[in-house]
C-alpha cells in the first residue's frame, strides 16, 4: 500500500486515466473528488463492506451502466435494513 500525504488542491494520478484531488482539509475529514471512467466501480469502504458481510451482490462492472447508481442502491437496501425490510 502506498501512503501519500496531500494538501488541499494537490492531486494523485493512477495511470493514465484516473485522478484523485484532495478537495479540502477540515479537522479529521477529508473531501476528495475522483475522476475515473464510467467503467471503474468506485465504492466507499463502508458500503463495500456491508455488501460484503449481508451478501449483497454487487453488479459486474460491464453491467453497471453507471458507477453513480450503485452508491444509492446499496445506500436504499441498507436504509431497508436498519428498518427491518428489504429493499431491492
Amino acid at each position: 500500500m502506498l501512503v501519500l500525504s496531500r494538501k488541499a488542491g494537490q492531486r494523485v494520478h493512477i495511470g493514465n486515466d484516473i485522478v484523485i484531488e484532495v478537495r479540502r482539509v477540515a479537522g479529521n475529514r477529508v473531501t476528495i473528488a475522483l475522476e475515473a471512467p464510467r467503467d471503474v466501480r468506485i465504492l466507499r469502504g463502508e458500503l463495500q463492506q456491508a455488501a460484503t458481510e449481508f451478501e449483497i451482490e454487487l453488479p459486474e462492472e460491464e453491467e453497471a451502466e453507471s458507477n453513480n447508481r450503485i452508491t444509492p442502491h446499496l445506500a436504499g437496501m441498507l436504509a431497508g435494513m436498519s428498518t427491518g425490510e428489504m429493499v431491492g
